[in-house]
């Protein structure tokens, strides 16, 4: 069977036609057993993606080099991240700052100037309250107008309601933040921190560590270029995830379950390795699209990987044909 490309990153399935061409030269052979099964040599493929639309300004590996976890592969330009940065600092400081104010509560010299509005109010008011009753009694007597005992009344309205506007006033400094005011300034607060520490994660990713120990494959962009923000700027083959990947036949399918042994004879190697089934798709990777009679289901095949289990083996070069067999399935 004609093996995928190497170096692919997720596990695809075979085109149809490639695998009912592979099945026509299988049959052409009149050879009954599918077995041994044939392949390529595979290793995970890690793409790491640009976070920010920012030039790279230091390149610290070639392709081909071996890397560790945690090893700089590339460092992009901080200082627009570095604004972001502070502005959202001092967003921080704001809130804080206006949460500390509603828990100390209002200053002391804002509820004395307040105490003072509101007692001259209530002087006002008696002064008004005792001119109205003046004119009233004037007005009883025919010595004033119903008109200036009508204006004084309004005057006294006015008063009394500058004196319940300056009390209320008051009585909100005196009672300090409500339960709802504080919840509201701790939610602010919270908040705050939440987007600073996602900025602060979002500027370490300007610089492009290596997730796991490997060889770099790929890096698509050169130094001083400006990938776009989702872009692949590395990609990187696991190390000691070596496997072959292989299509299993719809005969076979039952017998080769996650676990089973597995020998492959690997070119270049005159030696045997030994190897496991570590995964089989449970999807068929090609399936008519008319009725599956016994011979259709034939040509029915499933994506599996075989892990090499010899660490001395696990070095061997990623896309080398394999052909992989099953012992105890003879």
């Amino acid at each position: 069977m004609l093996p995928e490309p190497p170096h692919t990153a997720l596990r695809k399935p075979a085109s149809a036609g490639l695998i009912v061409c592979t099945l026509l030269a299988a049959a052409c052979t009149n050879d009954p057993s599918p077995l041994p099964l044939v392949g390529t040599l595979e290793r995970d493929r890690v793409e790491l993606v640009a976070e920010f639309q920012e030039p790279i300004v230091e390149m610290k590996v070639v392709e081909g080099q071996r890397v560790e976890v945690g090893d700089l592969l590339m460092r992009q330009d901080r200082a627009r991240v570095k604004q972001d940065l502070k502005a959202a600092e001092a967003a921080v400081a704001r809130v804080r700052q206006r949460l500390a104010e509603l828990m100390r509560g209002p200053r002391e010299e804002a509820i004395r100037a307040a105490r003072a509005r509101f007692d001259g109010a209530r002087e006002i008011l008696q002064v008004s309250t005792r001119e109205h009753l003046r004119l009233k009694d004037l007005a009883e007597q025919n010595i004033t107008s119903q008109n200036d005992v009508d204006r004084a009344l309004r005057s006294v309205e006015v008063a009394r309601t500058d004196v319940e506007a300056l009390g209320a006033v008051l009585e909100d400094l005196l009672d300090g933040a409500t339960v709802e005011e504080l919840g509201q300034a701790e939610a602010a607060v919270a908040e705050a921190n939440a987007r600073l520490e996602r900025l602060r994660i979002s500027a370490g990713h300007l610089e492009i560590l290596a997730p796991r120990k490997g060889v770099v494959e790929a890096l698509p962009y050169e130094l001083g270029e400006r990938p776009p923000a989702g872009a692949t700027v590395a990609v990187i083959l696991a190390a000691d995830t070596l496997h072959a990947r292989v299509y299993v036949p719809e005969p076979l399918r039952a017998r080769v379950q996650t676990g089973l042994p597995a020998t492959l004879k690997v070119d270049g190697v005159t030696e045997e390795v030994r190897g496991t089934v570590s995964f089989v798709s449970s999807d068929a990777a090609f399936t008519p699209y008319f009725s599956l009679t016994q011979r259709d289901r034939a040509r029915l095949v499933y994506l599996a990987e075989v892990k090499v289990d010899e660490q001395k083996y696990r070095e061997l070069p990623a896309g080398l044909p394999v052909e992989v067999d099953f012992p105890s399935l003879d």
